[in-house]
Order: structure tokens, then C-alpha cells, then sequence
């Protein structure tokens, strides 16, 4: 299944493809095993900054598990279950990842598609891509792995209307409810999405992992500690730092080291 599930790399940035155009990049079981596994590769290379994540072929990311499947993999309760477990465990691969990530979002983006790109960082996506969750014709409920990421994304009310309604819409609903950072034409996604991660790519990559260990933590309701507090002066000490300011002084371009 390997050939489903892409990965290629420019320098500092990493591209991985969900790539089963035939079908619109359904998603398989195998598929979310080796997306997990590597997210998690990926999430411990200290060498990457950036990592985008898209759909083969230009007319979606993704619509969701490949129905094809149920009869023989999620008929049941229990098998169900099992089957949850290879896509729980890539959500929060996803969830956890270090590394800042785009989505590139062409077509469709719906149901277990949607749950992978609520988890990116960025999500750049066309005039013309689409959007929901209608799992609800399916008789399908979204569990509580799959539906967090969600939840954190748009907040409850508009999760519960997307849920309970099952409705698609469009980009610019979309962006108006906060599930995309950004719509571009169509023709300009790839160049959109790219452009993104070149510019993460140039800041301090230390800088980008603490924001979003940051941003994580603050949606935890408990009370910081110091040592945690404290976190926030580390940058300080870093050899980044003297590289940004010294260049910010020369007006030069800062060549930052990640460390």
C-alpha cells in the first residue's frame, strides 16, 4: 500500500500525497496504517520544517473511508473498533506532529478527509472544493477521536450543524465558518499551498515547534505550571535567536540553524 500513501521532499519541506486518484483518494485501512506511521517518521526528523499534505490527482483530497470496505472490514461492532484504531492512532499522529503542516486542498474534502486536514495548521484550498461531513446517510456516527479534531477547529455549534444537517457546501461557506485558512482559484492551490510552506520553512523552525506545543497546550483549560511559563523565555537561549536578531540589524536574510 506504500504507493497509496506518497512522500516526497524538497530540501526542508515534505510532501505527502494521499494518492488514489481512481477513487478520489478514498481512504483504506491500509492507507491510514501507513499514514500514521508516517507522520510519525516525519514528526522525528529534526532536518524537516514544514510538511504538506494533499490528494493525487487535482479533483479532491479526500472523501472519506472508502465504503467499499464496510462489508468486509466494518460490519460490525467490534470490527469497527478495530478498524477505528488504525485511524485513531493516525489522527493523533497527526494531532501530534511537531512540525507545522499545510493542507492543499483540491475537490473534495469530506468525512475522514476532512478530519486530516482539520489537524493541519494551514488549510489552502480552491473556489471550487467542497466540504462536509454527510455521514448521516450513511446511518455512520463520527466517534470522539475523529470528531476532536473537528470540535477544536470550528467549535461546537458549527460542528453539531455540520454533523446533524450532513450537509456539503462550498469554499467560501467554508472559510466563513473556519474550517480553511484561505481561497484561492483553483489553478493557484498547488503554487498557494507551496508558497506557504517555503515561507514556514524560512522561520526558525524551533520557534514554529514551540508555537505549536503552545497553542496545543493552551486548549488544555488546566493552569500552566512554571516550568511551562518558563518555556516561553527558552527561545532566549537558542542559536536561532542570535542568528534572527543579528540579520533583523544587518538587513540580511536570517539562515537559521534549528538549534
Amino acid at each position: 500500500m506504500s504507493d497509496e500513501i506518497l512522500m516526497t521532499r524538497a530540501g526542508d519541506v515534505a510532501t505527502v500525497t494521499l494518492n488514489r486518484p481512481q477513487k478520489l483518494n478514498a481512504l483504506t485501512k491500509p492507507m491510514w496504517g501507513r499514514l500514521g506511521e508516517l507522520m510519525e517518521t516525519l514528526s522525528a526528523d529534526d532536518e524537516l520544517r514544514c510538511i504538506v499534505l494533499r490528494g493525487a490527482g487535482g479533483k479532491a483530497f479526500s472523501p472519506g473511508n472508502d465504503i467499499s470496505e464496510f462489508a468486509s472490514d466494518r460490519a460490525n461492532p467490534a470490527q469497527a473498533k478495530a478498524y477505528g484504531r488504525f485511524m485513531h492512532g493516525t489522527l493523533k499522529a497527526l494531532a501530534d506532529c511537531r512540525h507545522p503542516m499545510v493542507a492543499l486542498i483540491e475537490g473534495i474534502c469530506v468525512g475522514g478527509g476532512l478530519e486530516i486536514a482539520a489537524h493541519c495548521d494551514i488549510r489552502i484550498c480552491g473556489e471550487s472544493s467542497r466540504f462536509g461531513v454527510p455521514i448521516n446517510r450513511l446511518g455512520l456516527v463520527m466517534a470522539y477521536p475523529e470528531i476532536a479534531g473537528l470540535r477544536a477547529l470550528v467549535g461546537a455549534p458549527v460542528a453539531a450543524e455540520m454533523l446533524l444537517e450532513g450537509r456539503v457546501f462550498g469554499a467560501e461557506e467554508a472559510l466563513a465558518k473556519g474550517l480553511v485558512t484561505r481561497v484561492v482559484p483553483d489553478a493557484e492551490v498547488e503554487a498557494a499551498a507551496m508558497t506557504s510552506a517555503r515561507r514556514i520553512a524560512a522561520g526558525a523552525p524551533l520557534v514554529a515547534r514551540w508555537h505549536k506545543k503552545f497553542l496545543r497546550r493552551l486548549a488544555d483549560p488546566r493552569p500552566l505550571s512554571e516550568a511551562e511559563l518558563d518555556e516561553g523565555y527558552a527561545c532566549y537561549g537558542t542559536a536561532d535567536f542570535r542568528i534572527g536578531y543579528r540579520a533583523f540589524l544587518d538587513k540580511a536574510t536570517p539562515q537559521f540553524e534549528g538549534r
